[in-house]
């Protein structure tokens, strides 16, 4: 065996050498670092290479959700949203469409607790379990679980029981977080700014168009949008389209130019509009890189050069199929950017909406909407009660 060992690595150089040769023959030239010139192309091809807008439109089809330019009823009241629901295809039938993921993770370990009909020590347990499995975190189902128990320990109970009390508790942990994004004028003048952040592929960008959407058409601002997102080109090609969708300003640069700079000068565009509020995306960043989130500092302190209440709104957007680790990037932003407000998305792709109560209970800060699908109709504001009915699936 020793003899096996030292033949094996006598002859290892070799090996490679006998590779390298077959990867990089005699002769090969030398790489060169590449050089940037402008080509003298035929118009045919720079026509094949640069398409039209709306050849970019038709080619991204239903890929990217873009709104008609059409008035909607979509900001509706909690008494709202039940009558709303009266219509096949209402809101809280599209919530609880949405949420089916969740709700059947979360009533199938329901079901599993609530076999027997009282509620002992073992039963609470398991239910606490129960709500850990459907991602409300070990915090939010312990004081759940305690909650429910106080009136009704040792007693009978069925399943719908349980669930009617813990939509009614859910409901009241929800109630206070609910809050509408302000868009009301600010006292110092110029626009509203509304900085937009979050890791890479939450769909911040096509939740800044919908916002926009919503903003203009429901409510009566005149909007300017940022594309602050300037390492990638299909950010800037989505938001562009949602900016003529809408019909409102896009501020924009090159590919790769300094967002910061990109920031400020989008501020001076939109008070120059007189527009009332300012949208600015920003590029994905992981909340674990010290580089890039360096970078969302800067925009902030670049703007705050303008007025020192800039931004005066940090939208965090957060992606549901993440669970818990919302939790952690949502610590990471707030230390950077000062989140006031979060916005989370892909709710009906996802069997993880119970992350919105823990964050809730956690965090106590406003969720302004919640998105449950691609359609203009499906980002809503929030609503607590129909949101924890639907959580644990009550019809």
């Amino acid at each position: 065996m020793v003899f096996w060992r030292k033949k094996k690595n006598a002859t290892e150089q070799e090996v490679q050498d006998a590779e390298d040769k077959v990867l990089h023959p005699d002769g090969e030239p030398e790489i060169e670092p590449p050089v940037e010139y402008d080509a003298d192309i035929s118009e045919d091809l720079k026509h094949e290479i640069e398409p039209t807008e709306n050849e970019i439109i038709d080619d991204l089809g239903d890929g990217i959700p873009v709104p008609d330019k059409r008035t909607a009823d979509v900001m509706l009241s909690d008494a709202e949203v039940e009558k709303d629901d009266a219509d096949e295809g209402g809101w809280l039938s599209r919530l609880s469409g949405g949420l089916s993921k969740s709700s059947t993770k979360l009533t199938k370990g329901l079901g599993d607790v609530f076999t027997k009909k009282k509620l002992d020590a073992d039963a609470v347990e398991a239910l606490e379990d129960a709500l850990i499995a459907a991602d409300l975190g070990p915090q939010t189902a312990t004081y759940l679980a305690q909650e429910i128990s106080k009136d009704r320990f040792d007693k009978d109970v069925d399943e719908h029981e349980i669930k009617t009390a813990l939509a009614e508790k859910i409901s009241n942990v929800l109630a206070p977080v609910a809050q509408e994004l302000d868009v009301s004028p600010v006292e110092s003048g110029g626009p509203r700014v509304i900085l937009v952040c979050g890791v890479n592929g939450v769909g911040k960008t096509t939740t800044i168009g919908k916002l926009a959407y919503d903003m203009h058409y429901n409510k009566g601002k005149k909007i300017v949008m940022a594309a602050g997102d300037t390492f990638r080109a299909a950010a800037l090609e989505q938001l562009q389209i949602w900016a003529d969708r809408v019909g409102c300003p896009l501020v924009k640069k090159d590919l790769g130019a300094d967002a910061a700079a990109l920031a400020y000068e989008a501020y001076a565009k939109a008070k120059e509009e007189g527009a009332d509020i300012l949208l600015i995306d920003t590029a994905g960043r992981l909340h674990n890189k010290t580089n890039l989130m360096d970078e969302l500092e800067k925009i902030i302190r670049v703007l705050k050069k303008h007025d020192e209440t800039i931004p005066h709104s940090t939208l965090l957007v957060l992606d549901s199929t993440t669970g818990q680790n919302a939790h952690s990037q949502l610590e990471s932003f707030k230390e950077i950017a000062n989140v006031t407000g979060l916005i989370v998305t892909k709710l009906d792709g996802s069997a993880k909406g119970g992350v919105v109560v823990s964050l809730a209970d956690r965090f106590k800060l406003p969720i302004h909407a919640i998105g449950v699908g691609e359609d203009i109709e499906d980002l809503q504001p929030f609503h607590p009660d129909a949101f924890a009915k639907s959580l644990v699936g009550l019809e």
